[in-house]
């Protein structure tokens, strides 16, 4: 379908009528619905016209996560991804992206590379896997994420799970973080928080404050 600023997406609807909406701009996630009730939250200020990455849904972080010897966050979600499969069951629905090597990418980050990145949406659940594979004949090293922005209620949301976990809190020095432990069953959010949690668990409860628990 044709997007925001005449973009193509995908849409990808399971059959008990959840969806999911896909750039191929980024790769990039930007509404998840269930019964109705988008679950992703995109900025009022995000861009669509491919001189920024979209800022909002579920953006990709690769080669690299945050700041280093490329551009923030690499440029994954920069690129244009391209479909290479898709899947419908009884049950679900499934689309698989691809991302490859060009010139853009290779005048920062000098690799062959392919990124299979595989998106599952069934009745009330979403999921993604991404998979990299050198395609160089060189070693590289990479780190990636995805940079999800879930719709919430700042004064109600809360997770649950990080109990027990180190923390480098970097409010208010991030380059001089304070270490610590978590020791509350919900994490709240009173005001600006900037914290890293170590060996968390596979699994969290996110409580968005507006009903839902994700």
């Amino acid at each position: 379908a044709e997007g925001e600023g005449n973009l193509p997406k995908l849409v990808l609807t399971s059959p008990q009528n959840s969806e999911a909406e896909i750039y191929l701009f980024g790769g990039c996630i930007t509404s998840w619905k269930v019964a109705g009730k988008d679950l992703l939250f995109v900025r009022p200020d995000a861009v669509f016209n491919k001189i920024k990455p979209i800022s909002g849904g579920i953006p990709h972080c690769f080669p690299q996560f945050g700041p280093g010897e490329i551009q923030q966050h690499g440029f994954g979600r920069n690129m244009d991804w391209s479909v290479v499969d898709s899947e419908n069951a009884d049950d679900s629905a499934a689309v698989t992206l691809v991302l490859k090597d060009g010139p853009y990418s290779r005048a920062m980050w000098d690799f062959g590379f392919q990124a299979l990145y595989k998106v599952i949406i069934g009745a009330d659940c979403l999921s993604t896997e991404l998979k990299i594979t050198n395609t160089d004949n060189k070693a590289f090293s990479f780190s990636t994420a995805l940079h999800t922005y879930f719709r919430a209620s700042v004064t109600g949301a809360s997770v649950r799970g990080l109990k027990g976990c180190k923390t480098l809190n970097k409010d208010p020095d991030p380059k001089n973080p304070i270490e610590g432990k978590e020791d509350r069953d919900a994490v709240t959010f009173p005001g600006f928080v900037d914290c890293v949690y170590l060996d968390a668990p596979n699994e969290l409860q996110f409580d968005n404050g507006l009903g839902d628990k994700i």
